[in-house]
């Protein structure tokens, strides 16, 4: 699979529509396999964390959630054709598995979010299969008691909806204990699934300005937005080091 390294994370160039396809094949296989979405925000992260990249590169799955990843391939000569974001290939992956017998564990959010965006995504999904659901608010003694949650539930995958970098922490440290065939980290997906909070209308993700429209909606969200500049600049001045790299 293709790859673009941004600052020292090979992201995938892989579209909504290959990833989830790319997901459901990993059933075919018994092993865990990772999936994480990182945005802008998170590769700055990655970038100032060498032990978080490596633990994003690790994964069987990285795409580029954010036009802010999809514009840096662009400034890096390495073109990824479209954003694809968790939120995104995560509806097509419920499509597809209301057609077969995997089943799915929600895991994440404030208390009663799981059970609400089940309760929707049953209705949005006829003949989806959701064994379990469980929020996001857990002491560190707790964690093994969830994983065996998930395991005894029966599911083959799990969304882990935690906020980055939490939830490819989790993910990344339960590993080896997970029983599902897939793990995908996807932010607040759980929230919109739940109708807690309104996705950006298509018209702003599909002109990139979907960040736009959460700002005007969560003002609080300015500090974290300021990120967004200084990963292009950082992209402009030090992108071309891990390209060569890469290459």
């Amino acid at each position: 699979m293709d790859k673009v390294n941004i600052l020292g994370v090979n992201v995938d160039k892989v579209t909504t529509a290959e990833a989830a396809d790319k997901i459901m094949s990993f059933f075919n296989e018994d092993r865990l396999h990772t999936v994480f979405t990182p945005n802008s925000e998170i590769i700055m992260h990655a970038y100032k964390n060498a032990e978080f990249a490596d633990l994003l590169n690790s994964a069987d799955l990285l795409t580029a959630d954010g036009i802010g990843v999809v514009y840096a391939s662009r400034i890096l000569k390495n073109r990824i054709s479209e954003r694809a974001a968790g939120y995104d290939i995560a509806r097509l992956v419920l499509d597809k598995l209301k057609e077969t017998d995997y089943k799915l564990f929600l895991f994440g959010g404030k208390p009663g979010v799981a059970e609400e965006a089940a309760e929707k995504l049953l209705k949005d999904y006829s003949g989806l299969k959701i064994t379990g659901m469980r929020n996001g608010y857990f002491n560190a003694d707790e964690e093994d008691k969830i994983v065996e949650e998930i395991n005894n539930s029966g599911a083959d995958i799990v969304f882990v909806c935690l906020g980055a970098p939490k939830q490819e922490e989790w993910i990344n440290k339960h590993r080896d204990k997970l029983k599902v065939k897939a793990a995908m980290g996807i932010g607040g997906s759980l929230d919109v699934f739940a109708g807690r909070v309104e996705r950006a209308p298509d018209i702003f993700c599909k002109l990139g300005l979907e960040w736009f429209y959460r700002l005007c909606k969560e003002p609080w969200r300015i500090g974290r937005m300021m990120e967004l500049p200084k990963f292009a600049a950082t992209v402009v001045i030090k992108g071309k080091k891990y390209k060569q790299e890469q290459d």
